[in-house]
């Protein structure tokens, strides 16, 4: 292993570093503006620009949050989650009608889709100004920023072709929309997308199936933090849930939760940079 020491920003296609530089993207999203700034200039970005709304009751969630940086050679908008607490009744709640997806395509989960559009004009507005010699455009989010950048994703492809991400990741990310829609992304962003999921982490199984489906491009950590390019076979997917089961997997203390962390994400794929 062999611990990366500076953002990549030149580098082309999928790689684990990459992945692991993003992901670092995401924990730096819970952090408050100052913390942003000044990690993002450590790491080469130059500009920034934050992207928040305040929602009030009763929407679930208080608050969407993102950020764009951008360097020389790449363009990042990060989209904080939150904790799974706060989402488990959201998550769970069957009777919230659906979203009309982007360019009317397909649709996606309501809240999902209402917390994007409070700062996607923001979000696009940035991409557009900053991207001044046609850097890479990247997006990513872990649990529900995971959501918002794979939607992000498909507004920006579907709506603005031309500030089409060069690279979508997602780290314990929600099913998002349903199978018209992720189909669209599949071929749209074929080869772009990263969907990580660690283990037994139980908010990629959530809201239930078949109403919302989860895009391709699964990249899969199993129990021992090996990375895997695909998901596990039924029978290795089965005993991996086993070894960390609890009866509740949204308890604190289950492997449900445990696996969601983004510092177990960070770990895992630290492991695994060649």
């Amino acid at each position: 292993m062999a611990v990366p020491v500076v953002f990549d920003q030149q580098s082309a296609g999928y790689s684990v570093e990459r992945a692991y530089w993003l992901a670092r993207a995401c924990d730096l999203a819970y952090k408050d503006r100052t913390v942003i700034e000044n990690q993002a200039g450590a790491w080469g970005f130059g500009a920034v620009r934050h992207h928040e709304t305040v929602f009030t009751a009763p929407f679930p969630l208080q608050d969407t949050q993102a950020y764009t940086m951008a360097g020389d050679g790449m363009i990042v908008t990060a989209f904080r989650g939150t904790e799974p607490a706060q989402i488990k009744d959201w998550l769970t709640d069957a009777s919230t009608p659906p979203w009309p997806g982007p360019a009317g395509t397909g649709y996606v989960h309501h809240g999902f889709a209402e917390a994007l559009d409070s700062v996607f004009p923001g979000v696009r507005d940035a991409v557009a100004e900053l991207r001044t010699n046609g850097q890479a455009v990247y997006f990513t989010g872990h649990s529900l920023g995971g959501a918002l950048a794979m939607l992000a994703g498909a507004r920006m492809a579907l709506e603005h072709p031309k500030l089409a991400a060069d690279g979508v990741y997602t780290y314990g990310q929600p099913r998002t929309c349903d199978r018209l829609l992720a189909n669209a992304f599949n071929q749209g962003l074929r080869d772009r997308v990263f969907r990580f999921v660690n283990n037994n982490d139980i908010v990629p199984q959530l809201p239930p199936e078949p109403a919302f489906t989860h895009t391709k491009a699964l990249r899969w950590i199993d129990s021992a933090g090996r990375l895997h390019d695909s998901g596990p076979s039924l029978l290795t997917g089965l005993g991996d849930r086993v070894t960390g089961l609890t009866a509740d997997l949204f308890a604190p203390a289950g492997d449900g939760i445990r696996d969601h962390f983004m510092a177990s994400y960070l770990t895992a794929l630290e492991t695994n940079i060649p």
